[in-house]
C-alpha cells in the first residue's frame, strides 16, 4: 500500500504527534526518532513558533574564527557551517591581514527596494510621470504605516519609476526607497508597498499585482579592502599567482561562480550564526554579481606598488538586528553578543570582511598548494567518521590516510578494521 504525504490536520498536531506520523512515513528508527526528538538549544516551543510543521531541529557546528581586526577593532566571529576548513581558513586569513592593518570598511546606508508592479496601462510613460508628480504624497502614505521606523531616522526617502518590457506588455515599476535602519526590512517595506499600491492605481488606472521587497538591495552596498603583504604569502610570486587565480574568475562565469562561492562561505556561516535570511543575501550577491549583464566576480585582486596584495570586496549586504529570527533564536542572540555589535551596519561590514578573508583564503589555497591540501585533514575525518570510526580511532584512521593519500570510503573501512584488530 502506497503512502501518502497528505496528512490532515498535521499543523494542529502537537511535535510529539507530528514526528510520530513522520516516522511511520518515513520508517525511521526508534534511535533516529530519538535523535530528532532530543531538544537541544533551541526549545521545541520556540521551534513550533519561528516556522510550521516542526518535528525537531537540526543542529550544526558553530564555530569562531580568529584574528579578525575590522576598521581598528578585534572581532570573534561566529560562524556556522559543515564544510571543512572553513573556519581555520577564514581565521588564518584574518591573522595574514593584521601586518597591514586589517580589514576596512564602509557602507551604504540601509536602503532597501519596495517594488509595486503597476500593469493595464494604455499608456505607461504617461502613468510614470503621474506616479512620479505624486512622490511627495506617496512617500507620506508609506511613512504612515510605520511612524516608529520614522522616528529613527529611517522610513521612505525616495521614489523611483521605470517603465519594464514584458512579454505580456509594458510594466509601470515604482521603486519606494526605504531606509530600513537596523531591520533587514522586508517587513516594514511590504506593508509600505502594500499601502500606496491603491493610490497608484488610482492615480494612473491600472491594476497593481506584486508589492514586494526586492531582494537586489543594490542600493544598501557594503565595501571591505584589505592589503596582505607579499612576506606573508611567500613572495612576489605567490601573489601574482594569486592574481592569476582572479583573472581566471573574471574571465570565465564558470570559475567565477566558485570564486563567488567562497566568498559566500564566509558570509553566509556568519548570517546562519546569527540568523539572518541567507536566501536573501545569497539571491542579492548573485544577481549583483550579474548586473552588468555578464557574471563576474564580487571581488577584486591587484598588487600595489610594493608587490603586496590588495583585495577589494563590494556586494550588497541586507542583514538585521531587529525583527526576525535574530531576537528569538537563543544561540543568535549570543552569536550576536560575542560579535559584540550594535548596528545592523556594522553586522554587515563584518560580514562583507569575513567574506573578503574567506575569499583571499581560498585564492591562496588554490593558487599555492590546491585546494585538497587544505581540505585534506579534516576531509579524512569526517571520511572516517562515515565509515564507523569513533574516539581516538577517528584521529588515527584519518592520520594514516592523509599519509597514505588515501582518502576514500573504502580505504577508512579497512584501516578501521586493521587498527581495531590491533587495540
Amino acid at each position: 500500500m502506497s503512502k501518502s504525504s497528505r496528512i490532515p490536520g498535521f499543523y494542529n498536531l502537537s511535535v510529539e504527534e507530528r514526528l510520530k506520523k513522520v516516522a511511520e512515513f518515513a520508517n525511521l528508527t526508534e534511535e533516529e526518532t530519538k535523535l530528532l526528538f532530543k531538544e537541544g538549544n533551541l526549545s521545541f516551543d520556540i521551534a513550533n513558533r519561528m516556522i510550521e510543521n516542526v518535528v525537531g531541529t537540526m543542529s550544526h557546528p558553530f564555530a569562531v574564527a580568529l584574528n579578525f581586526l575590522i576598521d581598528g577593532k578585534d572581532y570573534i566571529v561566529p560562524m556556522v557551517i559543515e564544510e571543512t576548513s572553513v573556519v581555520a581558513a577564514a581565521s588564518n586569513a584574518a591573522k595574514m591581514m593584521r601586518s597591514k592593518g586589517g580589514i576596512f570598511t564602509s557602507a551604504t546606508d540601509p536602503i532597501m527596494i519596495g517594488q509595486i508592479q503597476l500593469t493595464n496601462v494604455k499608456d505607461p510613460w504617461s502613468a510614470k510621470l503621474k506616479i512620479l508628480e505624486q512622490k511627495q504624497e506617496i512617500i507620506k502614505l508609506a511613512n504612515d504605516q510605520d511612524p516608529t521606523l520614522v522616528s529613527f531616522g529611517g522610513g521612505a526617502k525616495d521614489l523611483e519609476v521605470r517603465v519594464v518590457d514584458s512579454e505580456v506588455g509594458p510594466m509601470v515599476i515604482t521603486h519606494l526607497l526605504v531606509d530600513v535602519r537596523d531591520a533587514m526590512g522586508a517587513n516594514a517595506v511590504n506593508t509600505m508597498c502594500e499601502a500606496v499600491a491603491p493610490y497608484i492605481e488610482k492615480i494612473t488606472g491600472g491594476k497593481v499585482y506584486l508589492r514586494i521587497i526586492s531582494n537586489l538591495a543594490d542600493r544598501r552596498i557594503v565595501r571591505a579592502r584589505a592589503t596582505v603583504a607579499k612576506e606573508e604569502i611567500g613572495g612576489e610570486e605567490a601573489v601574482d599567482a594569486i592574481i592569476k587565480a582572479y583573472a581566471f574568475a573574471a574571465s570565465d562565469p564558470y570559475r567565477a561562480a566558485t570564486h563567488n562561492k567562497g566568498i559566500m562561505n564566509g558570509v553566509i556561516a556568519v548570517a546562519l550564526a546569527t540568523c539572518q535570511d541567507h536566501r536573501a543575501i545569497e539571491a542579492g550577491a548573485h544577481a549583483y554579481a550579474a548586473r552588468t549583464g555578464r557574471y563576474l566576480p564580487l571581488s577584486h585582486w591587484e598588487k600595489d606598488e610594493n608587490g603586496d596584495l590588495v583585495g577589494t570586496l563590494e556586494m550588497p549586504m541586507a542583514v538585521g538586528l531587529v525583527g526576525g529570527a535574530t531576537k528569538v533564536h537563543p544561540i543568535a542572540k549570543i552569536a550576536v553578543k560575542i560579535l559584540g555589535v550594535k548596528t545592523a551596519t556594522e553586522l554587515a561590514r563584518v560580514m562583507v570582511a569575513v567574506g573578503l578573508a574567506q575569499n583571499f583564503a581560498a585564492l591562496r589555497a588554490l593558487a599555492l598548494e590546491g585546494i585538497q591540501l587544505g581540505h585534506m585533514r579534516l576531509h579524512a575525518r569526517n571520511i572516517a567518521i562515515q565509515a564507523g570510526a569513533t574516539g581516538d580511532l577517528i584521529d588515527k584512521v584519518a592520520e594514516q590516510m592523509v599519509k597514505e593519500k588515501k582518502i576514500r570510503f573504502d580505504r577508512a573501512q579497512e584501516l578501521i578494521k586493521e587498527l581495531s584488530e590491533k587495540q
